[in-house]
């Protein structure tokens, strides 16, 4: 049995044993791992201590050995930090959020670090029709439907279990009709470090009507850690020789060649360096928001989509995911309206996004791969973000 399927059995067995239990939150606290590491000072969990409707919301740390530290909360079940040693062995916090939760409920930026779904990106109109049935979604980015809509994962409170310092497992049941998604449908995230220097994401859904998913993790990277100032002299490569251009609302378009554009990142280029362009796909995003459609397709292991090279840091994170697209944001739309745990601000393409995923609007777009989950079926994804150092 491998670590993964273990993790899932250790989560049966303690959520089963836990039905005895006559309390309404199942959410077991973090009490195995301490905030005890050495280097930069993690989030405080006591900041994330609380209720909400009733159910408890906890901080749970993850360490590898020491070399990789991570703080990830069971609010949208999302990572708050992320340390990762530099090119001098420094530890360094390579994911944007807040040093409480309120910092997250409070923030203009809904998703900093969240798992989204049930539909991850935008769905035109917020319509689709499955089954000759028409579905209305909420229009939460007018006027299309993003990210799973105004109460999306992001914004619910998952039950968590951590069975061992390494990994945390979370779930969350959403109903039939939430968001006016049919089927009710059973998500469970597993966020683990391993030994070989990955932050590794384990993604199973289920559902008891047929319905459409799309779940992935949203975080905000900076290589050179938070509050460093822009992401535009990082180097990225993209595996991927096609993407989806959009129209003006950020729905795509089709599929075309990257080729003689400034989404052909086939190697490496600076993030920043073709945004001058005058191109009409960088003005409709206000930079880069688009997904890249992988050339490996969707796999049952993961294959590479993308590596990133922090300029200051050496850090670099190469990304392997069963996903066929991965979503490219440049940060485009960030305002400096928060301040972040280093205390910076959010400020303008101070972070970039890597959104593993199927595409934009697959439900309307007969062309894109399925986004179509049945009952009786799972629906399972894994993207893996390794770490080393640039020599």
């Amino acid at each position: 049995m491998n670590r993964i399927s273990s993790l899932f059995l250790a989560f049966v067995i303690i959520v089963h044993c836990s039905c005895s239990n006559s309390k309404a939150d199942k959410v077991i606290p973090g009490e195995l791992v301490k905030n005890e590491f050495s280097g930069p000072v993690l989030p405080d969990k006591e900041k994330f201590d609380s209720l909400i409707d009733g159910k408890k919301i906890n901080l749970y740390f993850l360490t590898n050995k020491n070399k990789l530290q991570a703080a990830i909360t069971n609010y949208g079940a999302r990572m708050v930090s992320l340390h990762v040693p530099d090119k001098t062995g420094k530890p360094t916090d390579i994911i944007l959020g807040f040093n409480s939760l309120n910092g997250f409920i409070t923030s203009g930026e809904k998703y900093y670090g969240a798992i989204v779904g049930r539909y991850g990106n935008r769905i035109a109109r917020g319509k689709f029709n499955l089954d000759g049935k028409s579905y209305q979604l909420d229009i939460n980015n007018s006027p299309n439907s993003l990210h799973g809509g105004s109460t999306g994962f992001h914004s619910r409170i998952w039950d968590a279990v951590q069975p061992d310092s390494q990994s945390v497992i979370l779930s969350y049941v959403s109903v039939d009709g939430e968001e006016g998604y049919p089927g009710t449908v059973t998500t469970k995230v597993i966020y683990s470090l391993t030994e070989n220097d990955e932050l590794r994401i384990d993604y199973e859904i289920i559902t008891d009507k047929k319905t459409i998913i799309n779940v992935t993790n949203h975080n905000f990277w900076n290589l050179n850690g938070e509050g460093s100032g822009t992401v535009n002299q990082h180097d990225l490569m993209i595996e991927g020789t096609k993407y989806n251009p959009v129209d003006s609302t950020l729905i795509p378009l089709g599929i075309k060649p990257v080729s003689g554009t400034p989404f052909d990142f086939i190697t490496f280029h600076k993030i920043g360096e073709r945004l001058d362009t005058g191109n009409l796909q960088i003005k409709y995003g206000k930079g880069y928001d688009h997904n890249f459609v992988l050339d490996k397709g969707k796999t049952i292991e993961p294959g590479l989509a993308a590596i990133v090279k922090g300029d200051l840091s050496g850090i670099v994170m190469e990304i392997y995911t069963t996903e066929p697209g991965i979503q490219f944001y440049g940060g485009n739309f960030m305002q400096g309206q928060n301040t972040l745990k280093s205390g910076a601000r959010d400020d303008y393409r101070t972070a970039f996004c890597l959104e593993t995923q199927h595409f934009p609007d697959s439900p309307n777009q007969p062309s894109f791969p399925s986004t179509i989950l049945e009952p009786g079926k799972i629906y399972k994804s894994t993207t893996i973000h390794k770490f080393n150092q640039a020599k």
